[in-house]
């Protein structure tokens, strides 16, 4: 379960050299043999199978499973642990049920403890992180490709988490499907019921058979069960089958959302005062249970999530996350050729942002998305207010389309036409391949991207190309390595993508070494890491390298780790850098080291400290950076962290400090009331935003926001603080179904 199962070292997508000339025969050689090779995937003869029972009475949903209809449900009791034992016997017993009717997927759960006072259940806001809890959690793949799904998460409180999954192994946490769940501790353990509603998923009415997998997580143990899993990874390409899903429907497979802000900004430093009334509406149909459309009018997004502020201390600009609804639905459909950051030819946050970071109204947007057979397609349509002075309202379009091929493998294409910072045209087009088998040399993963892309930009005649390709071998014991090289033109520009760093060659290497030893009374594991980061320009001179070497982390039982680093850099200016207000380092070539270790305390504990101290030679100079925190969780109904970076720099050119602080407390009444406040403050821009909402959920698509947003400027850590903005927001919106 990525992002909360400790399995083998991520892969890291980067980039080898080749001459350019072979590069490109060699890719659009590979594209092509992909292109015609065997279709979809089929159930391997060893895939786990169960057979679900359709039952004609729906169970009332109180947590426990005491209604007649379970006695039908189809049981699954033979779980197998996977961590930290690999197919180890489990310490516990668990029982899931299962079964189904026209509209629902029921899941039932009976999680037994020998020692329910030892549970722990102290996440209780609706969709967020519960890595520190008891939970029991489960993935569907109703196209049984393999390579997609759904995840569903539920905790001993009936909180929800779900997601989908990105890229065959990464789960999109950000993605919010309705469904409805409740959970309930008793003297044995813990029992839950799920329901799903088919109208929340995309699904091929014609196949009956279905990838899917449950598991468990021990919170204070440490331990993960889990019914299918392969090489300690749970996701879709190690999931067995559920068969015999039959004649479910959708209903009419339309959804109507609309929502309404109302509240007042004010701007102190002009004293200008506006009234907000923003109505807007969402619109999906489902054209055909695997296909949907969507349409958005006067998109709101005021209720989103702020985003973490992050200290920039290179000469690049920085990735954030997207987090906007509208956009996360199916989102892993426009994922392309691996890449994560750099050279992404599509990122949605580049639509709906102005210049200047702040939110644009979308006026328009129309959207579709789904599966058809072996195909992934997808293709977006907005019409956005102009963002940038002089710039009209632009329209901004993208398509994707994708074939699995071999079992766990794609190929497919991309274009992007517009750009909302100019009003200049600029298209972008790329076909990428996909290669993945999780069952490779029998106990590991076998990863591969091959990718290229043309941009055209109005007036640009220079080398506007990108290209690359990455090999990656994953085990959760023993060795693993990644291989990476992109090639990126001077002129290269995806306007409706994100590319920080072009012009250049790109290098990376990573190997690790994962050590999990048998019987050891508190060692649980040891891990070794290296990656290695090379960038030179198209003449082929140096301008970045970078080595980082974990020698060790070690993991306790408890879950607590202790990590000593190692790192060197060197880097290449061509120009001036300046890396702070007054503070210019020189072109030259600069060279250094540094040292550091980390401290991490299990999160499951009820107070969990963190420090990570690194010092060394930086550019010509020196750097000492201090980086720490806590989460403290007294109780499930309250929440409280700090987290803290600190750099003291000095160097020939002057010195200087950057501090980063993020504040957060929350308070959560029950799983349906909950109040969440973010306070942050950064150097760079000598401010303080603060982000607080009050949240009403009183069933899964219906939500009540009250947002108070509100910014200082800052004499220093929260000190000669001068008010500079204040928002205040009402939201309500709710999701009818039909």
């Amino acid at each position: 379960m990525p992002g909360r199962f400790e399995a083998a070292l991520p892969t890291i997508n980067k980039g080898s050299s080749m001459s350019v000339t072979r590069n490109k025969q060699l890719l659009f050689a590979a594209l092509m043999l992909a292109a015609t090779a065997s279709p979809s995937a089929q159930p391997e003869p060893g895939r786990k199978h169960i057979d679900i029972p359709r039952t004609t009475v729906a169970p009332e949903l109180d947590g426990r499973l005491d209604e007649e209809a379970w006695k039908n449900a189809v049981r699954i009791d033979d779980l197998h642990q996977f961590l930290p034992v690999d197919h180890g016997e489990p310490s516990e017993q668990t029982e899931f049920y299962l079964m189904y009717d026209d509209n629902y997927l029921y899941v039932g759960a009976k999680l037994h403890d020998s020692e329910p006072g030892g549970i722990i259940a102290r996440q209780l806001i609706q969709n967020a992180p519960m890595p520190f809890d008891d939970a029991f959690e489960f993935l569907l793949d109703p196209f049984n490709n393999m390579r997609s799904g759904y995840h569903f998460q539920i905790n001993p409180n009936g909180v929800r988490l779900d997601g989908i999954f990105d890229k065959a192994t990464d789960i999109n946490r950000d993605w919010d499907g309705i469904w409805d769940s409740e959970a309930v501790i008793d003297a044995e353990g813990w029992t839950a019921e799920v329901a799903i509603p088919f109208k929340t998923l995309n699904f091929n009415i014609d196949n009956p058979d279905w990838g899917f997998s449950i598991a468990r997580t021990i919170a204070r143990k440490k331990e993960e069960l889990a019914w299918s899993s392969y090489n300690r990874q749970f996701n879709p390409g190690t999931a067995g089958v559920l068969r015999g899903i039959e004649g479910i429907k959708q209903g009419k497979g339309l959804d109507i959302v609309p929502s309404l802000t109302t509240g007042h900004a004010q701007d102190f430093r002009t004293d200008d005062g506006d009234i907000v009334f923003e109505p807007s509406l969402d619109v999906s149909y489902k054209i055909t249970p695997s296909l949907t459309g969507a349409v958005t009018f006067n998109t709101d997004f005021s209720a989103t999530e702020v985003d973490d502020r992050q200290v920039n201390l290179s000469r690049f600009s920085l990735f954030f996350p997207e987090k906007r609804d509208f956009f996360l639905q199916d989102a892993d459909i426009f994922s392309f050729g691996g890449l994560n950051e750099n050279g992404i030819p599509f990122f949605s946050r580049r639509i709906g942002l102005g210049s200047n970071g702040k939110p644009v109204d979308l006026n328009a947007g129309a959207k579709l998305t789904g599966r058809v057979n072996r195909w992934n397609i997808g293709a977006l349509l907005v019409q956005q207010d102009g963002g940038v002075p002089g710039v009209d309202a632009p329209i901004l379009m993208v398509s994707r389309v994708s074939a699995n091929i071999l079992e766990e493998s794609s190929v497919g294409a991309l274009m992007t036409w517009g750009d909302p910072m100019s009003g200049q045209d600029n298209a972008v087009t790329g076909a990428d391949f996909t290669y993945h088998n999780t069952h490779f040399l029998g106990n590991r993963s076998l990863t591969g991207n091959l990718w290229y892309q043309q941009s055209w930009t109005e007036a640009v005649s220079a080398d506007e190309q990108a290209w690359g390709g990455q090999l990656g071998i994953g085990s959760s014991e023993g060795l693993a390595g990644n291989v990476t090289w992109e090639r990126f033109g001077e002129a290269f520009y995806p306007a409706l993508g994100f590319a920080n760093r072009t012009g250049i060659t790109h290098a990376n290497v990573t190997l690790s070494h994962a050590y999990r030893p048998r019987d050891n009374p508190w060692l649980r594991s040891l891990f070794s890491f290296m990656d290695f980061d090379q960038v030179n320009n198209l003449d082929g001179d140096l301008e970045s390298q970078q080595l980082f070497f974990r020698a060790a982390m070690l993991e306790n039982h408890r879950g607590d780790r202790l990590s000593f680093n190692i790192f060197h850099g060197r880097e290449v200016l061509f120009e001036d850098f300046p890396i702070s207000p007054g503070v210019i380092i020189l072109p030259g070539d600069y060279s250094f080291f540094r040292y550091g270790m980390e401290l991490v305390m299990a999160q499951e504990r009820v107070f969990a400290p963190r420090a990570q101290f690194f010092l060394g030679e930086y550019y010509d100079g020196d750097r000492v950076n201090m980086r720490g925190g806590f989460e403290w969780r007294p109780s499930k109904h309250f929440y409280a962290g700090i987290n803290y970076d600190y750099n003291n720099i000095r160097l020939p050119a002057g010195n200087f400090q950057t501090r980063l602080v993020q504040l957060s407390a929350n308070v959560a009444y029950n799983s349906k009331w909950s109040w969440v406040t973010r306070m942050q403050y950064d150097t760079y821009s000598d401010s303080i935003g603060l982000n607080s909402r009050i949240r009403y959920n009183p069933r899964a698509g219906e939500d009540f926001y009250l947002v108070l947003n509100h910014n200082f400027d800052a004499e220093g850590t929260f000190r000669g603080l001068e008010s500079t903005a204040n928002e205040v927001l009402l939201k309500y919106t709710r999701t009818f179904r039909f």
